[in-house]
């Protein structure tokens, strides 16, 4: 299980990350500022680092400055400027994403990063007669081709990751809309309803007041 250390100081998004990673399968743990994301980084027990550039005590730059390349780095700000990304490539980070970004992004340049050290992960998710092929973006049902769109084939991919597994509302919409979402819409339950209708009704099962789970299907 990869460790990834998260360093940023609102605590909203730090909470997304948290259970968003969490929910991938990776290992997470979080710093609200430079001089404890500079320590941990060098610790060795990380594998990824993802740096607010606003940190207080010690910002972003000043962390790379010091950390001499221990881990990879993925800059997550709100400042999105050519100078900056640039200060901040030429600072030693791997890769920059301005916010607001959406979380699968995210976790695509996350597994970009780890696979430079690491066995390439399968890039076919199989379960019960549905295929998604992530490098193709494909999707098949016993061998049929189905067209879903980008949103429907993240969620689509969440539940594949996770079958058999209940995810709740949140986990999903933390995953596929992000954390400047609003909590409260249905949105999720269109879209399970738009993957039903595609997919199969039976495919995917509500559990009241729990969540959803991908059934795997004979």
């Amino acid at each position: 299980m990869a460790s990834i250390l998260i360093a940023e100081d609102e605590a909203r998004i730090a909470r997304f990350l948290e259970h968003g990673l969490t929910a991938q399968g990776y290992s997470t743990t979080s710093v609200t500022d430079g001089a404890a994301a500079l320590d941990y980084a060098s610790s060795g027990s990380f594998d990824l680092l993802l740096l607010d550039v606003g940190l207080p005590v010690m910002d972003g730059f000043a962390v790379l400055r010091e950390d001499g390349n221990a881990i990879p780095v993925i800059i997550l700000t709100a400042r999105s400027s050519v100078t900056d990304t640039v200060a901040g490539l030429e600072g030693g980070a791997d890769d920059y994403l301005a916010k607001p970004f959406r979380f699968e992004e995210l976790v695509a340049r996350i597994r970009r990063r780890l696979r430079d050290d690491r066995s390439p992960e399968s890039l076919v998710l199989t379960c019960g007669g549905l295929t998604l092929d992530l490098r193709s973006r494909q999707a098949t049902v016993s061998g049929r081709t189905v067209d879903l769109s980008a949103r429907e084939f993240a969620l689509a991919e969440m539940l594949l990751r996770h079958a058999g597994q209940v995810l709740s509302r949140e986990q999903l919409l933390d995953h596929v809309w992000g954390y400047d979402f609003d909590p409260s819409s249905n949105v999720v339950d269109v879209y399970i309803r738009h993957l039903r209708r595609k997919l199969g009704p039976d495919r995917i099962t509500t559990l009241r007041r729990m969540g959803y789970r991908l059934e795997d299907l004979p």
